[in-house]
């Protein structure tokens, strides 16, 4: 075998190992942040994570965030949703975005540029008959990206609670 040859093995046998040794994506790392996001997420959002699901589309201008209870006649997590979001919508209006940094942490992707925003982020609420709906809408490329980005972090965060 030649020494390219056995260069190229080496390290698909290295690669192969590293794999099957656990160095790839632990799936409990994930796990044990969803807890943790979830366990701040109680202290932030009055409704039951158990018992609603947050929805997030991307879109060509910026993107939807859906809440909805899982049961569509459980009034009191829809008016729990409706309230606690016509009240985050109002402050991520004006740039401040305390709460998901206090579920998710200040490094949240997304965040930062989310909080510089200035007014160049439409935010529209709506009611919904089982949650409530944003709609986010910006004209600069840079911050549909980072709502994107912030978008895909909520995902991965809230794990079964979430969805596309």
């Amino acid at each position: 075998m030649n020494r390219p040859d056995r260069t190229l093995l080496l390290v698909a046998a290295a690669a192969a190992v590293a794999l099957g040794s656990g160095c790839a994506a632990d799936p409990s790392a994930t796990s044990a942040r969803q807890a943790e996001v979830a366990e701040r997420g109680a202290s932030v959002m009055p409704f039951d994570l158990e018992r609603t699901t947050h929805r997030f589309t991307k879109s060509g201008t910026g993107g939807v965030q859906t809440v909805v209870a899982d049961d569509p006649r459980d009034t009191a997590q829809i008016t729990l949703i409706q309230q606690h979001l016509t009240a985050e919508v109002d402050r991520f209006r004006r740039g401040d975005f305390t709460d998901p940094a206090r579920i998710h942490g200040t490094e949240m992707p997304g965040l930062a540029t989310l909080r510089a925003h200035g007014g160049r982020i439409t935010i529209e609420y709506e009611n919904t008959p089982d949650g409530a709906r944003a709609t986010y809408t910006a004209g600069d490329t840079g911050l549909r990206t980072a709502l994107h980005a912030w978008f895909d972090a909520q995902l991965g965060d809230h794990g079964p609670h979430a969805t596309r």
